[in-house]
C-alpha cells in the first residue's frame, strides 16, 4: 500500500495564459506562487494547502470543446465560505453560474466553466452562508 499524505497539486490544461490569470488571479483572487522556469507557459496558484498549477498546451486533447457547464464532468473543486457571497461575485464578472444549493451531497455546489471550459465547482456546508 501507498501512505499517501494529502493531494498536493491539480494541473489543468489551458490555451491562452493571459485570459486563464485572468480568470484565477483576477476573478477568483488566488495567490500565484514563484515557478520554476519550464519550456512552456503556466502559472502556478495557492489554494488552502493545495496548488493548482495550469499549463499552456494550445492542441491538448483534454478540453472539452465546450463552455457548456456540465457538473457531471471532470472538474476541479474549490471550498468557499459563503455561497451566495461566491454567486454575486461570479456573476458581477459576468460568469455564468449553475446552482444546485440544495442536492445529495453534504455541501452547496456551485458550477463554472473557465474560459478555456474546464469545470470548476466552488461548494460550502450550507447554501446560505
Amino acid at each position: 500500500m501507498i501512505a499517501i499524505d494529502t493531494l498536493h497539486h491539480v494541473g489543468i490544461c489551458v490555451t491562452d495564459l493571459a485570459r486563464a490569470k485572468a480568470f484565477y488571479g483576477g476573478v477568483l483572487g488566488l495567490r500565484e506562487l514563484p515557478r520554476p522556469p519550464f519550456d512552456f507557459g503556466g502559472a502556478w496558484y495557492q489554494i488552502g494547502d493545495c496548488q493548482l498549477h495550469l499549463i499552456v498546451h494550445p492542441p491538448t486533447p483534454t478540453l472539452r470543446g465546450t463552455r457548456d457547464i456540465d457538473s457531471r464532468d471532470g472538474h476541479l473543486a474549490i471550498r468557499v465560505r459563503s455561497y451566495d457571497d461566491t454567486v454575486q461575485h461570479l456573476r458581477s464578472h459576468g460568469i455564468e453560474c449553475l446552482e444546485s444549493p440544495r442536492n445529495l451531497t453534504p455541501w452547496a455546489q456551485i458550477y463554472v466553466t473557465d474560459p478555456d471550459g474546464n469545470v470548476v465547482e466552488f461548494n460550502t456546508e450550507t447554501p446560505h452562508s
